[in-house]
């Protein structure tokens, strides 16, 4: 773990969660997917949720946004900033998704309209967020953060359409669409799930070095464990909608207490192994095969 990990995760709390619960209409009465999960986030510091499909993990995460599917229900508290998201309105809700609170979801593809350049889409939602700001300002506002992802030539690929880029160059403009509002915590929902293990190395890497730059928060939610060994603070295990164990990222890979995390462990494809490599090589900008 770095040492910058270990000052941003000593910071003051930004996220809270406490006694999380988030349930469905089901036959008879309600279904429970999440019960009584309390976690921290410090400011500038990164978390892995971590669990099996079914474990409650992205229902975490749309519960943070208010973004749960019709029917569903959360309890319990989820303070940001000191402010309690489960007691503001819809419309104060919009005020915090995207100025404050970015969301990357697992397949940009079907995130990314394909009518529409790459460009507009990042402009649109920029602008939606900062009134009075000009369409020029925020081509430049695009543009910037299409460089700070890493595309090449972003001053004429901001004009390219979904369908011309690959898809680990989707997720970069996914990720560029986020920091293009400077928010203060980013939630990546399985950001590399549908790459191969080379490009989940560039992608994973490029999400701890947007962090670092820019000290926003993360929470890097994932069914493999590989995928948050090099890139966050602490980690929480869920099963079922609960917490197996939690801990610093350290510590639930050298000392797992629970023998579902050590099977989870068991089954680390090493792509942190892969991540080491990129930077070391600093060949981060550049996709294999000469993909750009």
């Amino acid at each position: 773990m770095s040492a910058e990990h270990s000052t941003a995760a000593a910071g003051e709390t930004l996220l809270s969660v406490r006694d999380l619960g988030i349930s469905f209409p089901a036959p008879g009465g309600t279904r429970d997917v999440v019960h009584d999960l309390s976690f921290d986030l410090a400011r500038g510091a990164s978390l892995g949720i971590v669990g099996e499909s079914g474990s409650g993990k992205s229902m975490t995460s749309l519960a943070i946004m208010g973004l749960l599917p019709k029917g569903g229900s959360r309890r319990g508290s989820i303070e940001f900033d000191g402010r309690d998201l489960t007691a503001l309105s819809e419309r104060q809700m919009r005020e915090v998704r995207g100025n404050r609170i970015a969301m990357i979801f697992q397949d940009p593809l079907s995130s990314l309209n394909p009518y529409y350049r790459v460009g507009t889409q990042i402009i649109e939602a920029y602008r939606a967020h900062r009134s009075g700001v000009s369409r020029r300002e925020a081509r430049r506002v695009a543009i910037e953060a299409l460089e700070r992802v890493h595309i090449r030539e972003a001053s004429v690929r901001v004009d390219h359409y979904p369908h011309q880029f690959s898809g680990g160059m989707r997720q970069r403009i996914m990720i560029a669409m986020a920091l293009a509002m400077d928010p203060d915590l980013i939630i990546a929902d399985e950001p590399t799930t549908a790459l191969d293990v080379t490009v989940q190395a560039q992608i994973l890497a490029l999400l701890d070095e947007i962090r670092a730059e820019s000290g926003a928060s993360m929470i890097l939610i994932t069914h493999d464990l590989a995928v948050v060994s090099e890139v966050t603070d602490d980690i929480v295990v869920m099963r079922d909608g609960a917490m197996v164990e939690s801990g610093s990222t350290e510590r639930i890979f050298c000392d797992p207490q629970e023998d579902y995390t050590q099977r989870l462990l068991d089954a680390v494809p090493r792509i942190d192994d892969a991540i080491g490599t990129m930077r070391t090589t600093d060949t981060i900008s550049t996709l294999p095969g000469g993909e750009r």
